[in-house]
């Protein structure tokens, strides 16, 4: 049924611009903190369950209901939303690739929310892009190092729009005319078979069609080697222009980082643009135990990475990093005077210099598919400033031990299986049975026995396939997660077949 609009009493302004001045007040925001503290305490602390409580089916929103008191609408955030979310700060919590947040960059988020400064246009955001623009900065640094000159970026939504803009550049240069002509026939964008399915994703909104993404076989979770060539060497054959070759660094199912250092020297060889989703992975340039990962990644035209997996930040906190900023400024070029000031609207190519250049007129909006984007890069700021950049190291490099920990105490069982060794904080496996059970059943019992122990509230972990096998999957992004916390796992995954 359609709402019916009706007129808003005479003194409805007045008493909403009233309930907006007291929600200004200490008071107010105090409790708003005492509830996402409360949560912290209790799932820090282990207590109640992992699982979150079900509390959809009594969910209701009624538009007409009219403003409601304060204590009504936190006594109803804490039941539905809070009572029915993931618990990600619980020790137990193996699941997705999602941070439990850093306390100081989670208190940042009510500050970026109040002062609302758009990142789009220096002007509206007078303070924080300079912010953006250091971090951006700094970490092309970490990436291309002293051939960091020409480097810039952007702050993204995430992975799946750093992606797209990546492959965005990668089509105009490959391809210049595509941008205002549309493509003349086809196009591939080279891939491992694990890459992230954004890529296929971007492949079909870059106009390329879904087989434009051309998958190559993996050995070891990493992308083969001699099949990339050959699959290069056929497309160049076929006179099918490359895009790009995609590489991975700690990808979604196994954690696995392909072999930079071999297909960057491919592509450059091949003068085809490489991009490293290091989205997962790039986090691991900050440890000096686990940067040999990305070595190679100098090679990269583009790379995304995400803050807010491996440092973890607040969703949403993701970077995409253009060697040559004149790529990314080309990506998104636009005639838009009334935002980009002087020079802007004197054409593509005029916009396309200014916006290459990184002094501090250079407007972030000329170089990101989106226009209005808050300041998620003063959060990271904050982390980096509270925590030092050898501590978040040394938060990345305690989540690969716990891994590699339970790797090991999984190693020494007969009832359990795995799949490969950690290279970061994501590790598959699979319960057999001992003696082992029949292949047959194995599938279905790993799926039963995921399903049963997160409805336990015990725990939560995920489930995927690898080479046609029904696995379990922990992804480890609580720095409060132990060895006591792994053997508890254990004893729960063995205990649930029985």
């Amino acid at each position: 049924m359609s709402r019916v609009v009706r007129a808003a009493p005479a003194d409805a302004a007045a008493e909403t611009l009233a309930r907006v001045r007291d929600d200004m007040s200490a008071d107010s925001a105090a409790a708003f903190v005492r509830i996402a503290t409360d949560y912290l305490a209790a799932a820090a602390g282990g207590a109640g369950d992992v699982s979150p409580a079900t509390v959809a089916e009594s969910f209701e929103f009624d538009p007409d209901a009219g403003p409601q008191s304060l204590e009504r609408v936190l006594e109803e955030l804490e039941r539905f939303v809070v009572d029915g979310a993931n618990r990600l700060w619980h020790p137990m919590y193996m699941g997705h690739q999602v941070a439990a947040p850093l306390p100081a960059a989670i208190w940042t988020e009510p500050v970026i929310a109040a002062l609302n400064q758009s990142i789009a246009v220096r002007e509206m955001s007078p303070s924080a892009t300079p912010i953006e623009r250091a971090l951006i900065g700094w970490m092309c640094r970490l990436v291309w190092d002293d051939d960091a000159g020409a480097a810039w970026g952007t702050f993204t939504s995430g992975g799946t729009e750093a992606i797209f803009t990546s492959l965005l550049a990668a089509r105009n240069a490959a391809l210049p005319e595509a941008a205002e002509q549309g493509l003349r026939g086809p196009a591939a964008i080279v891939c491992g078979e694990h890459a992230h399915y954004a890529v296929r994703r971007a492949a079909g909104q870059l106009g390329l069609g879904s087989h434009g993404a051309v998958l190559v076989p993996s050995a070891r979770s990493r992308m083969d080697l001699d099949a990339l060539r050959g699959t290069l060497d056929d497309l160049s054959a076929r006179g099918v222009p490359v895009v790009a070759v995609v590489a991975t660094a700690g990808s979604t199912a196994t954690g696995a980082f392909d072999e930079l250092e071999r297909i960057g020297a491919m592509c450059e060889q091949r003068d085809v643009w490489l991009h490293v989703d290091a989205a997962h992975g790039g986090s691991a340039l900050l440890s000096a135990r686990h940067r040999h990962r990305l070595a190679g990644i100098r090679y990269a035209h583009s790379v995304s990475w995400d803050p807010h997996k491996m440092m973890l930040m607040p969703l949403p906190a993701g970077v995409v990093l253009v060697r040559d900023a004149r790529r990314l400024a080309g990506a998104f070029t636009q005639d838009a005077p009334y935002l980009f000031g002087e020079g802007a609207g004197a054409g593509v190519g005029a916009g396309a210099a200014a916006a290459a250049g990184v002094g501090a007129g250079a407007e972030q909006g000329m170089r990101s598919f989106m226009c209005s984007r808050r300041a998620d890069a003063v959060k990271v700021w904050v982390a980096l400033r509270r925590y030092g950049v050898d501590g978040m190291a040394a938060l990345y490099d305690g989540l690969c031990d716990r891994t590699s920990e339970l790797h090991g105490l999984l190693a020494e069982r007969r009832d359990f299986e795995v799949l490969h060794e950690p290279e970061c904080n994501i590790l598959c496996f699979r319960y057999v049975g001992a003696p082992r059970l029949p292949d047959a059943e194995l599938d279905a019992l790993n799926l039963s026995l995921r399903e049963k122990y997160n409805a336990s509230g015990e725990g939560w972990i995920t489930t995927t396939v690898l080479d046609g096998r029904r696995v379990l999957r922990t992804v480890i992004m609580n720095p409060l997660t132990t060895r006591e916390h792994l053997e508890r796992l254990i004893g729960a995954l063995a205990a649930g077949p029985s």
